[in-house]
Parts: C-alpha cells; structure tokens; sequence
C-alpha cells in the first residue's frame, strides 16, 4: 500500500469513490504547487495530509474561477461555483469530484463548515479587484479575500480551540505572503491590468504606471520593490509565531512553509526589476533544504 493510500485510510477517506475523489485533487495540488505539495507530503501527519490536500485544491480552483477571464465570464463561473458547493454542503451530494472532496472534509472537520462559509461569502472581494489607491485599499483585501482563503487550509492545521492568538498570527503570514505575491507575479499581473502594489507606494517612489508597462528599470522603481519586499519579510518573519500555537504535529509543515516562503522573497529581491519581465522562485536546492531541515 502506498504512502498517499495509508493517509486517505487514515483521514477516515475508505470508499473507492471518495478515494478517487481525493486522488484527483492530490494530482491538481501536485501540478500547480509542486514544492507546495512535497512539503504536505514530507511533513504532515497522514490523518491530515487528505484533508489539506483538498482545501489546497479548493482555494486553487476558487482563485482560477474569480481572476481568470473576462470579469461577466468570472462572474458567472464564481455564481454557479458558490451555488453548487452551497447546496452539496446542504444536502450531502454532488456530480463534482472536488466539491465532494470539500463535503467529506467538511464532514470530518466540522469546524472548517464556518471557514467556507466565511470563504464563500467574502470571495467576490478578487472579483472586483482592479487595483489598489492606498495601502489602506490592500489591507481591506487581505482581510476581504487572501485571509478567508488561508484560513480553509490553516483551519485544519491549527487548534482546536483559538481565542484569536492563531487567527491574528495566520493574518500576519498572509499579509506577508501576498504582499510578496504582488511584487514577485508584477509581470503576469501587468499583462492583466490588475497590479498589487498601491498607487500611493508609486507615488512615493516616482514610478509611473507607464514606467511598469515598459519595465523602465530605474533607481526608483529598486526602491519601491526593495521596500516592498522588505515589508512581505518583515511579515513572514514576525508569522514564525505561529509554530508555538498550532499542534506539535503541524509544526513542521508550518516552519517550512514560512522558511520557503523566505526563500522566494530572497530571490525576487536578488532578481529586482527584472521582476518586471519574469517571477522568481525559491532555487530547488535550497527549498529541498529547507524540507530535509524538517
């Protein structure tokens, strides 16, 4: 029996429809976030791995529905996506491997049913997301969308009980994570008109949204990533608190996920403006590293 098969056994996941259901998300979580799903793999105990495997998948295939696309296509997809997993949460069934997958998690974490809710009921957040004025207008994001997406995986990860130390941590780490997204995915998110970084941060820094578009290096713009990154680190590093409030058996997964998220900031900073033609990535190397560590 393989590793994967002795974790779906132990997640409580025993038919063999539902093991294909989890086997399907486990392959998407694979593709899309390799190191990611290494990292679950490596590090998770195997009555989790299923669970987080599939809110992984979740969160994914929820972000692919609300960024990707004419905004009436994403509207109309998102509409039919939160009506199909609202109403699979009410009766139990649906024709969808994935929202299956998402029930039957729900169903051994009852917890996580006021997570998705909370998910389903902010999302629409990435919908109207053109842009940022003020720093003001990202951190209403985070707390409108990038958190209540966390917060399905981090849900599983956490303590059973959390008298807001846990969330308020998770909140630091996103801030951190996304922050980091923004500034290292500028390219991609140019080409789609919807940049992260504020105007006012612009501003500051006497870049012009003409000065992005042609990725005109310049003094200022270094700056205005440096800054940025330096901001997204600060963050990751003050959310290593996180490792002394979940479970023992989350740990580890929890410091290396903070420890490659480091990595990735280290190397979109060595990259610099180059950024504005391509993101980077933790170098494997040291990502492989940074899991043997664990």
């Amino acid at each position: 029996m393989s590793t994967w098969s002795r974790s779906l056994t132990a997640a409580g996941v025993t038919t063999p429809g539902a093991r294909r259901d989890y086997d399907a998300q486990r392959r998407l979580v694979a593709r899309f976030r390799p190191t990611s799903y290494l990292a679950l793999r490596l590090l998770l105990p195997p009555r989790l791995l299923p669970h987080v495997v599939a809110m992984t998948a979740v969160m994914h295939h929820g972000d692919n529905l609300l960024d990707t696309g004419p905004r009436p296509r994403r509207e109309a997809a998102w509409a039919d996506w939160e009506h199909r997993v609202r109403d699979a949460l009410a009766t139990g069934s649906s024709d969808d491997p994935l929202i299956r997958a998402l029930v039957h998690t729900v169903a051994a974490h009852p917890r996580l049913c006021r997570r998705t809710e909370e998910y389903l009921a902010t999302a629409t957040a990435e919908l109207e997301f053109t842009g940022f004025a003020t720093e003001d207008e990202y951190q209403s994001y985070v707390d409108a969308y990038s958190l209540p997406a966390f917060m399905l995986v981090a849900e599983l990860l956490g303590p059973d009980g959390d008298d807001g130390r846990y969330r308020a941590a998770c909140r630091t780490f996103i801030d951190g994570s996304q922050r980091l997204d923004f500034v290292n995915d500028i390219a991609e998110d140019l080409r789609e008109g919807r940049p992260g970084i504020p105007v006012s941060a612009l501003e500051k820094f006497s870049v012009t949204a003409a000065d992005l578009a042609a990725a005109r290096p310049s003094a200022g713009l270094r700056a205005l990533l440096d800054e940025h990154l330096g901001l997204a680190r600060a963050a990751l590093l003050e959310s290593r608190g996180l490792t002394g409030l979940v479970p023992p058996d989350s740990r580890r997964l929890v410091r290396a996920l903070i420890d490659i998220e480091l990595l990735t900031a280290d190397a979109a900073r060595e990259r610099g403006t180059e950024l504005l033609r391509a993101a980077a990535g933790p170098p494997k190397a040291r990502a492989a590293m940074a899991l043997l560590r664990r």
